[in-house]
């Protein structure tokens, strides 16, 4: 506990405010009635997941302070979900391996997204949203949230690492 008032601070405003950002935009109606995302627990993990890899993905080539700021978006997400873990009646003891299985999940859902991503690869996306988000389904729900992501990465893409570690992201609005 005395430790933690020495530790480097990075969970400011602009971390919750990014993360908020986050959670709200992938709590979107649209993902879960019109493109059949599960309205579950994991459902919901999936498309915070996925909203993270593309802020990941946005800062990831930028200067150290941006990939502190990074790491600290991704600190308080695993918090925010041992938080969610516990709430929802896990015990001291079941919540750092289920924690560790989500960011084994997550890790490779980024790596696969990245990968898919990095070479425009529409079909690569889709195939990893299959996998990860529908249970293998494919369909037009499948298509609309790859297309979905396609064009979130963009809009990402023409914000300022400085605009967005200040607080500020924007995800578009039709989702």
């Amino acid at each position: 506990m005395i430790l933690s008032l020495f530790r480097k601070n990075t969970a400011t405003e602009p971390v919750y405010a990014v993360y908020s950002a986050i959670v709200a935009q992938s709590r979107q109606p649209r993902f879960y009635a019109e493109w059949s995302v599960p309205d579950t627990v994991t459902g919901r993990f999936d498309m915070i997941s996925l909203h993270l890899a593309l802020l990941f993905r946005r800062l990831r080539s930028e200067k150290p302070e941006v990939k502190d700021f990074s790491q600290a978006v991704f600190d308080l997400f695993f918090k925010d979900m041992d938080r969610s873990l516990r709430e929802m009646g896990t015990g001291d003891l079941g919540v750092p391996k289920k924690i560790q299985k989500m960011g084994n999940i997550f890790f490779g859902l980024l790596a696969s997204l990245n990968e898919a991503m990095d070479r425009n690869d529409v079909e690569g996306v889709e195939a990893v949203l299959s996998r990860n988000v529908f249970d293998g389904a494919t369909g037009p729900h499948v298509r609309a949230l790859s297309d979905y992501l396609l064009a979130e990465d963009a809009v990402l893409a023409a914000q300022s690492a400085e605009a967005i570690i200040g607080g500020t992201i924007n995800f578009e609005a039709a989702a």
